[in-house]
C-alpha cells in the first residue's frame, strides 16, 4: 500500500496536506476519537459555554492550567519531520492542521495554516489582545496558590485539556484582560464556533492550485476539515489519506492506508527519494 501511496504522489507531486489529532498523537498528544470516529470521553467545551458561562471558564483554566505543559514541552514526531522534509523537497504546496499544537511549525515546516488556531496564544474576547499562553499560566498560578499541589492524580486529554479535582475548579479565580479586564479565551476554535470564511476560501484557492489532498491522521468528523475533501472531490482533485481507523471521507479516496502516520510518512518519504534524517 506504501508503494500506491508513493504513485499517488509522484502522478500529483504538489499536495495540499490537511492533518488531524492523529498526526501528534506519538507526540504524547491524546486524540479525541477512537479507530471508529467515536468519542473516547465527554465532549469537549463548546464556543457557547465558554463565553456564557462563568462555570465553565473556571472549568477550562484550571483543566488547561494542568493540561498546557505536557503540549507546550510536546514535541514533532516522525509524521511531522517527514512532512517538512517533503515540504523542502517541493512535494508539498501547503499544509492546513487541525491540530493547536504548532509541532508542524516546530518540526521547521515552513507553510502551514493552522485551521483551529494556537493554542499557545491567548486572546481577550472585549479588545482582542493576544498575550502569550506563559502569561496566563503565570497568572494562574499567582492568584491560585491552590494550584501548586495538584500532585500526580490528572490525566491528560486532547487539546491541553486534563482531568483534576473538582476542588480545584470550583475554586479558581479566573484572570481577566490586564488591559480591559474582559473576558480570556484561548486563541482556538472551540467546537460550535466556525472558522473565519476567509481563511476557509483561501485554503479552497490554496487546493484548487494543488495537484491532490493528502489527509493524514484525521477522522473528518468535523465539517471544518470534512469540506475540503467535499471540494477536492467536486473539482476532481485526487484524495489520499494515511489515518489508523475509519474517516466521515472514505467514500471520496483514491489511495488510503489504515497505519501509523509517522511510519507511513517516513517510508513515503524514503520511496520518494527524500531522506528524513
Amino acid at each position: 500500500m506504501i508503494s500506491q501511496l508513493a504513485k499517488f504522489l509522484d502522478a500529483n507531486p504538489r499536495l495540499l496536506v490537511l492533518t488531524g489529532a492523529g498526526c501528534s498523537a506519538a507526540s504524547g498528544i491524546p486524540t479525541y476519537r477512537d479507530k471508529e470516529g467515536a468519542w473516547q470521553r465527554s465532549n469537549p467545551i463548546t464556543h457557547q459555554d465558554f463565553i456564557s458561562q462563568p462555570a465553565s471558564r473556571q472549568r477550562y483554566w484550571a483543566r488547561s492550567y494542568v493540561g498546557w505543559p505536557p503540549v507546550r514541552d510536546a514535541g514533532p514526531n516522525a509524521a511531522h519531520r517527514a512532512l517538512a522534509v517533503m515540504e523542502d523537497a517541493g512535494r508539498v504546496r501547503m499544509l492546513v492542521t487541525q491540530n493547536v499544537d504548532r509541532l508542524h511549525q516546530k518540526a521547521g515546516h515552513a507553510h502551514v495554516i493552522d485551521l483551529h488556531g494556537r493554542l499557545d496564544q491567548v486572546l481577550c474576547l472585549a479588545c482582542g489582545h493576544v498575550s502569550d499562553r506563559q502569561e496566563m499560566q503565570q497568572q494562574l498560578r499567582e492568584m491560585n496558590p491552590q494550584l501548586a499541589d495538584t500532585g500526580a492524580s490528572w490525566t491528560l486529554a486532547p487539546d491541553g485539556d486534563a482531568d483534576v479535582a473538582a476542588s480545584l475548579v470550583e475554586s479558581l479565580k479566573v484572570p481577566t484582560c490586564r488591559y480591559c479586564h474582559g473576558v480570556l479565551k484561548p486563541n482556538v476554535v472551540f467546537f460550535g464556533d466556525s472558522v473565519q470564511r476567509e481563511q476557509v476560501d483561501f485554503i479552497f484557492a490554496e487546493l484548487e492550485a494543488s495537484d491532490g489532498l493528502l489527509v493524514v491522521g484525521s477522522s473528518l468528523m468535523v465539517f471544518s476539515g470534512f469540506r475540503f475533501c467535499r471540494h477536492a472531490a467536486q473539482i476532481k482533485k485526487p484524495i489520499a489519506c494515511i489515518n489508523a481507523g475509519k474517516t466521515r471521507a472514505d467514500a471520496l479516496f483514491q489511495v488510503k492506508l489504515e497505519m501509523d502516520c509517522g511510519e507511513a510518512l517516513s517510508r513515503l518519504a524514503r520511496l520518494s527519494a527524500v531522506e528524513t534524517d
